[in-house]
């Protein structure tokens, strides 16, 4: 029998709202359920079943797995809890139709099932646009012209972080499991012709028996390393044609191999040979980091707050307090501005207009910054802090813009040009009596910025009441990535940046329900 929302409240359940009432979401997703997952939802629940074939027929209620996907993020429920909460849990029963039920209504693989199609048919974003028309048509404004905030926080990846040692060990292990299993030959056999130690045992660091004492500890143990992969590419080009090698899975295991010593280690000059390397000083761009979860990065919030795992972006509505309408996922290293364009591009994917956009300054390098503002979109935020420095700040040079001159606080001039480095005459500087709280080269150069005008005005708005005032907007956007922080949480439930996208979407959702339940309740 197919799922119906009904709308009555029965006397049983109107006695579990009462029991619940401190967890308002029980009740919200009891009562509005049906606007949630109105027909336009529930065609595309639906669909996708027969757009995906395999064994088994399609659940009979497929809406109720949706309402479930949204109460495990809720309430940090794991998979093979569903089946359980939905026998003995009568709150469960009561948002997901099955009040009474002494069995589970839910499978464990029906739940993994369907929150695989949700993310491969875009079921979340769906939803997501769905919770936000509604609570803008709650406010009195279903129109699409829109007043966004951007801002993002760290989250903590799921995959396991590992240093070179046991990055290169556990890919080198990886790749004999795979080449034995195509080749069809003993694992077994093979690791003892090879000598590989790294296959053999449960710590790579363990099985390469070298004392980390000694202060050559590091380079013994990578030659070790390096060692044994030339041994098992020597046997892979015997043991397979060339078609084979430039073939998955074999081709990317080997590429993982060859970037983890690509980007962890240099050629050593006190090492001639093909094959000697040494520690890279420094970490190598876009490095990787986990095998369990090759999307992960080390990034940074600030200078001091260092974290492995990603980024995730939110833009709320200005209007609506904690509303959100739009989420990203990136690695870590990946700078704010990169997430700012594809925030852009979701939310006018939805239809909207933006009419302002409140930013963190670390969006400000977006080139879609820039496009917004040619458009006629009113950007407001903080101007790029400038470096601490013993010297005259570029704040202390006076610039006019439309006679393209720059002076200094000496009273020297020099032309103007944006985007460019400026220098001031050096027999000025010479001669200069403020020399000592200005440079200690030959003359005082400034980097001009190609917004610097912008960046200038905005450092005049920020000295008055109105200025600040308006920028005290991005408190909304600071609430509710609180509000997402708290559901989702500081870590990552999965790895890979799909899955992780999709976690962020449906506790969008959530997050959004919350709100909603704040505006009908207020309405009423």
């Amino acid at each position: 029998m197919d799922w119906t929302a009904d709308l009555e409240l029965t006397a049983e359940e109107l006695l579990l709202l009462k029991l619940c009432k401190k967890q308002k979401l029980w009740g919200f997703l009891r009562k509005y359920r049906h606007r949630i997952l109105d027909e336009e939802v529930r065609s595309a629940i639906r669909s996708m079943y027969p757009a995906l074939r395999g064994p088994g027929r399609p659940p009979k209620a497929p809406e109720r797995l949706a309402l479930a996907l949204l109460l495990q993020v809720a309430f940090e429920v794991p998979d093979h809890e569903v089946p359980t909460l939905t026998a003995v849990d009568r709150r469960w029963q009561m948002v997901l139709g099955c009040l009474g039920a002494t069995e589970p209504v839910l499978a464990q693989a029906s739940v993994f099932d369907f929150r695989e199609r949700a993310r491969a048919h875009g079921l979340m974003p769906l939803m997501l646009e769905k919770t936000v028309d509604l609570a803008r048509e709650t406010k009195g404004f279903s129109h699409k012209r829109l007043r966004a905030v951007f801002d993002s926080s760290p989250l903590l990846g799921a995959g396991r972080v590992e240093d070179t040692f046991n990055l290169l060990g556990r890919a080198i292990s990886q790749l004999v499991e795979v080449a034995v299993s195509e080749a069809g030959v003993d694992r077994e056999a093979v690791v003892e012709e090879l000598r590989l130690t790294v296959a053999s045992g449960p710590s790579v660091k363990a099985v390469l028996d070298v004392d980390w004492r000694k202060p050559a500890a590091r380079s013994t143990a990578l030659r070790e390393l390096l060692a044994q992969f030339e041994r098992v590419r020597q046997w892979l080009l015997e043991t397979f044609d060339a078609a084979a090698l430039e073939q998955p899975p074999l081709s990317d295991r080997l590429a993982t191999v060859a970037r983890i010593i690509e980007q962890d280690t240099e050629p050593d000059p006190d090492a001639p040979g093909p094959g000697g390397r040494r520690m890279r000083v420094g970490g190598a761009k876009d490095r990787l980091i986990s095998l369990s979860d090759r999307d992960m990065r080390h990034g940074r919030k600030s200078k001091k707050k260092v974290f492995s795992g990603y980024k995730r972006h939110v833009a709320v509505d200005a209007d609506i307090r904690g509303l959100v309408c739009a989420t990203v996922v990136q690695p870590a290293n990946h700078r704010e501005h990169a997430a700012a364009a594809p925030l852009v591009e979701k939310l006018r994917a939805q239809g909207f207009v933006l009419s302002e956009a409140h930013i963190d300054r670390g969006y400000l390098a977006a080139s879609v910054v820039t496009e917004m503002r040619s458009e006629g979109v009113e950007v407001v935020s903080k101007p790029p802090t400038e470096a601490r420095r013993d010297y005259f700040p570029k704040s202390a040079f006076a610039m006019d813009f439309e006679s393209e001159t720059i002076t200094c606080p000496a009273g020297a001039t020099t032309r103007l040009r944006l985007g460019k480095t400026v220098a001031f005459p050096i027999g000025a500087c010479r001669s200069c009596e403020l020399k000592s709280n200005c440079t200690r080269s030959r003359q005082r150069q400034l980097a001009v910025h190609p917004q610097e005008r912008w960046y200038r005005e905005m450092a005049e708005e920020l000295s008055t009441a109105e200025g600040r005032h308006l920028r005290r907007q991005r408190v909304y956007v600071e609430h509710a990535l609180a509000r997402v922080g708290s559901i989702q949480g500081r870590r990552a439930r999965f790895r890979g940046l799909d899955k992780n996208q999709f976690d962020l979407d449906r506790t969008a959702v959530v997050a959004n329900c919350y709100v909603l339940g704040r505006l009908w309740t207020n309405a009423a």
